[in-house]
């Protein structure tokens, strides 16, 4: 309903819910992040038509300049940390993504910098977004949209789009970099259970995509922040 993959809100039931320890629920929630983000880019095509997201490949190669890296390095990053510390990275950055589910979605601050600047502040976005998202295991897009907002100044419904087409590659590389952990092997021990969480996210994707406007954003972004402020809370004092 509110143009996000949903892995924000998936990673503390797996932590929570599921007991998966705390890198193998972030790779776990990046396996199906990359099923519904490749599924919900056709879901929007009858909105935001393929053609007008491939005429914006500036914009997309700008920030994928910065976040094929970050997604990279975040990933490292993640398999060299001990769970208790993993832990209280993933409460912050919930944190963080909450402030911009509330702060960040404002069209009419767009247009913060211009020319040069704004193709170096659009690599050095790509790289924090492509950390996050490998750290949390998410599509990114919660990031993606605000910054293609205020730095492109892009539609609303269009930067939506725009996010998966670079959230898509990004978090391939991720994934490839965790694979190369030996955590990975959540995958393959847990094939029955990441099908069917993935399928039941496809279907929330299409049934979201219907609802969408039904609850109005001024109610929906504030209930959103506040749920993933108490999945921090009980994730940061996870054991």
């Amino acid at each position: 309903m509110i143009g996000l993959g949903g892995a924000e809100f998936r990673l503390p039931f797996l932590i929570g819910l599921f007991r998966f320890a705390a890198l193998e629920a972030v790779i776990l929630n990046k396996a199906a992040s990359l099923v519904v983000a490749a599924a919900a880019l056709p879901f929007r095509a009858a909105t935001v038509p393929l053609a007008s997201v491939a005429a914006q490949w500036p914009i997309i190669l700008n920030l994928l300049a910065g976040s094929l890296l970050g997604a990279w390095f975040g990933a490292g990053w993640a398999t060299r940390l001990n769970s208790a510390t993993l832990y209280k990275v993933i409460a912050a950055l919930l944190i963080l993504i909450a402030i911009v589910l509330v702060f960040g979605h404002d069209p009419g601050a767009a247009g913060l910098v211009t020319g040069a600047a704004l193709i170096v502040a659009g690599i050095i976005a790509g790289f924090a977004i492509g950390v996050v998202a490998s750290l949390l295991g998410v599509a990114g897009c919660e990031l993606l949209v605000p910054a293609l907002v205020l730095l492109f100044d892009a539609d609303i419904r269009l930067a939506g789009s725009l996010s998966l087409a670079v959230s898509l590659p990004t978090m391939l590389v991720g994934f490839t970099r965790y694979s190369r952990d030996q955590s990975f092997s959540v995958i393959g021990r847990n094939k029955a259970f990441l099908l069917a969480m993935a399928a039941g996210s496809i279907v929330g994707t299409y049934i979201g995509g219907q609802l969408l406007g039904v609850v109005p954003e001024q109610i929906l972004l504030p209930l959103l922040a506040a749920i993933l402020v108490i999945s921090a809370y009980k994730i940061w004092r996870h054991e």
